[in-house]
């Protein structure tokens, strides 16, 4: 379990963990198991940064937020995003799409879904007025716990890559148990922070589903997307949430 720990740290940010773990199955499981945990780490160090420059202007804090988690974890999901929409909406056959998404150049589609995406959630951090840092800090939860459900039941796309060694590892019942403890864990903090994460997950399910006709099934790019898109949507329902209920 501790590899598990190590490795989803390693692997999902770029946090100074230096230890090396091997890549077993069981390692990559149970570091699915803490994907949720991963977010909530990056979110608290991004709602710090929040903390410590909104009082001298919001919008400045919420570009150095986004800005924080885009460096906390590498630029990875933002690539696997790009290559989707690259791929996705270039409207070829199943073939030439996944031969795009391979391609490591970005092209336009790839390009706008990145500035529609960081735009969107500087927008939004600006723009959630009531509990802005407990927004933030689960709504990078909610994306990673939403992405391992999909990681865990949903069919690879093809039988190599991230994507395949992820969901090779038989993750299922341990993402059970996170996803247990992590409604049980944001519940007790508030319990209208089940919304944005049932939200979150419904969009990841539609977009699997998405991958699923466009390809036949999901790959690590397309984990990549989810989280950062899963982010954005969760930041959303917690701006609607902020609008309309007392929370």
């Amino acid at each position: 379990m501790i590899n598990g720990l190590v490795l989803a740290y390693e692997f999902f940010s770029r946090l100074p963990i230096k230890k090396n773990v091997d890549f077993t199955k069981e390692n990559i499981s149970y570091s699915i198991f803490f994907m949720p945990l991963v977010g909530l780490t990056i979110g608290c160090i991004s709602a710090v940064v929040f903390i410590l420059t909104a009082q001298f202007d919001k919008l400045v804090a919420s570009f150095l937020t986004v800005a924080t988690m885009v460096i906390l974890t590498g630029g990875l999901h933002i690539d696997g995003l790009s290559d989707t929409f690259d791929g996705f909406l270039s409207n070829r056959d199943r073939e030439k799409t996944l031969e795009i998404m391979k391609d490591s150049r970005i092209g336009t589609f790839g390009t706008i879904a990145i500035i529609f995406v960081i735009l969107g959630k500087i927008l939004l951090v600006y723009k959630i007025t009531e509990n802005a840092t407990a927004a933030l800090i689960f709504s990078l939860g909610n994306a990673r716990l939403a992405t391992s459900i999909n990681i865990a039941h949903k069919k690879c796309a093809k039988n190599e890559g991230l994507g395949f060694l992820f969901y090779n590892s038989k993750p299922l019942k341990k993402v059970v148990a996170s996803s247990i403890l992590y409604v049980l864990f944001i519940s007790i903090v508030n319990v209208y922070n089940i919304i944005p994460l049932v939200v979150t997950i419904l969009f990841d399910l539609a977009f699997a589903k998405w991958a699923d006709r466009k390809i036949g099934g999901i790959t690590g790019d397309i984990n990549g997307a989810t989280i950062e898109l899963g982010e954005m949507i969760s930041l959303l329902s917690y701006w609607g949430i902020s609008q309309w209920i007392l929370f």
